[in-house]
């Protein structure tokens, strides 16, 4: 038996990018071809596209963790890595994607709408890429970039023309197996219906789907009874009908009474979501009352006592019975007009065009803080100097050398300095700390050595801050290890 999920939390994440790839090109007679190191490869994207095929999120309910493709790592010969292929997710019409504090990120509506809900890791240069005047034949490449892991929500409003309101055991259910083909649960008991039944209705020319949203109850706008888990789905429903039950045995209700409290619900809660402003607050849509279990004697009368009020509210009224089958071709024949009016004034969605709003990948802004945890300390915080010392591979003085290189031409050295950095104190960038050296010269031309290595980190004979750490702990009998 299938099952209707309409929330799941979703655990994404983009692959890796390809290593770039240090290579000299070797050649008969040509022992000194030049880099020809390729680019590591794009590592892909998790992607959500909306596909008419799929009514639920029951798949991502059993597998809550997806992940795209990694970049392959690039070759010699100028050969580029492989870019990681991208992950499609399909999802019903209708998903909403929230992130972990509950910021809409996406609306989902109109079939191949597209979310790139997050984008693989850039590859990394190689070293014929990284060629330059300076450095006519580099001995490293960067590293690829991690892909991006999110965690996000998703939620499926319901996509439906009417959606059916009223109280636990009003007949709401029984009313959309008489419609429609649907078979819901039905029984006599409160909260039978757990999660919306939908039921697809023809009448004449005109085809539109019912909602038989689960009962609610007072209070429901702000929680009680899981009110906001229902009212969700109705968000999208062009139609609202009131479903009375004219046969209630519980003491102090009637179909006026209960429709006022379900008005008020209504009129309470506010849809979350910007692109459900067309549809206008829930206390706006149309209206239309269905007196139910009329084949009861009770419920006839009442029935027949209530109806002028509601029709003085300017609703249109219908006395049926879920169970007989009386009057449910005229209410078919008045909600299928509805329906043809809203879809007169509101045009069938189109798939929604991707809004990108990309961040800017060359931006040199960045600061310098006290580190709160190491005395004396500094933490570097910008887009370019922490993506580049994750590009860096620290085992390759060369490499490290460059890193050096271009954290100077951005102005991070004057900037410590400005900051009241003092030689060898712990300076983190990123998740990668060291000890700073501003005699070090960077950023300046000088006569590079053999591939892999850096002159320059030779020259530093001062004692780190780590190696100062632990003299002091041996001092004070913290540490007995002998050096």
């Amino acid at each position: 038996m299938s099952r209707f999920i309409d929330r799941v939390v979703l655990h994404v994440s983009a692959g890796k990018g390809g290593n770039g790839c240090s290579s000299v090109h070797r050649e008969k007679f040509k022992p000194l071809g030049g880099p020809d190191g390729g680019n590591g490869g794009q590592g892909g994207g998790v992607i959500f596209v909306v596909d008419s095929n799929v009514h639920t999120l029951l798949d991502f309910h059993f597998s809550s963790h997806a992940k795209a493709g990694n970049g392959t790592q690039g070759m010699g010969g100028n050969r580029e890595g492989a870019n990681g292929e991208d992950l499609i997710l399909k999802v019903p019409d209708g998903t909403v994607v929230l992130d972990k504090k509950g910021n809409v990120l996406a609306d989902m509506i109109g079939e191949g709408t597209r979310f790139d809900a997050a984008p693989g890791g850039r590859g990394g240069l190689g070293n014929a890429a990284l060629a330059s005047k300076a450095r006519r034949a580099p001995g490293f490449a960067l590293l690829g970039e991690e892909g991006i892991e999110r965690e996000l929500v998703l939620e499926l409003k319901s996509v439906a023309d009417v959606g059916l309101v009223g109280f636990p055991s009003a007949g709401k259910s029984s009313l959309v197996s008489v419609l429609s083909a649907a078979k819901p649960k039905i029984a006599d008991y409160p909260f039978t219906t757990l999660v919306p039944n939908l039921g697809v209705v023809s009448s004449g020319d005109t085809t539109f789907t019912v909602a038989d949203v689960p009962g609610l109850i007072p209070g429901a706008s702000q929680g009680r009874g899981l009110g906001l888990d229902f009212l969700r789905h109705l968000e999208r429903c062009a139609v609202l009908a009131h479903v009375v039950d004219c046969a209630t045995l519980d003491p102090g209700r009637d179909p006026i009474s209960d429709v006022d409290a379900l008005e008020a619900e209504l009129a309470a809660y506010k849809p979350a979501l910007s692109g459900d402003a067309s549809l206008g607050d829930l206390a706006d849509r149309p209206r239309i009352v269905v007196l139910n279990k009329a084949d009861i004697p009770e419920g006839a009368e009442l029935a027949e006592m209530v109806t002028a009020e509601f029709e003085s509210r300017g609703w249109p009224v219908f006395t049926i019975s879920a169970v007989t089958r009386a009057g449910l071709k005229p209410l078919t024949f008045a909600l299928a007009k509805l329906v043809e009016d809203y879809r007169t004034a509101h045009p069938a969605p189109e798939p929604r065009r991707q809004v990108l709003r990309p961040v800017a990948r060359n931006d040199d802004s960045f600061k310098v803080v006290k580190d709160p945890d190491i005395p004396d300390g500094f933490i570097v915080r910008g887009t370019r100097p922490e993506r580049w010392v994750r590009q860096t591979q620290f085992t390759n003085d060369e490499a490290v050398g460059y890193l050096a290189d271009r954290l100077a031409r951005l102005g991070v050295e004057d900037a410590l300095i400005k900051a009241g950095a003092q030689p060898g104190a712990s300076v983190t960038i990123g998740e990668v700390s060291f000890d700073w050296e501003p005699q070090t010269p960077a950023g300046v031309e000088i006569t590079m050595t053999g591939r892999g290595t850096d002159a320059r980190l030779d020259q530093v004979e001062r004692i780190g801050a780590s190696e100062r750490k632990h003299a002091r702990q041996v001092r004070r009998g913290l540490d007995t290890e002998q050096e």
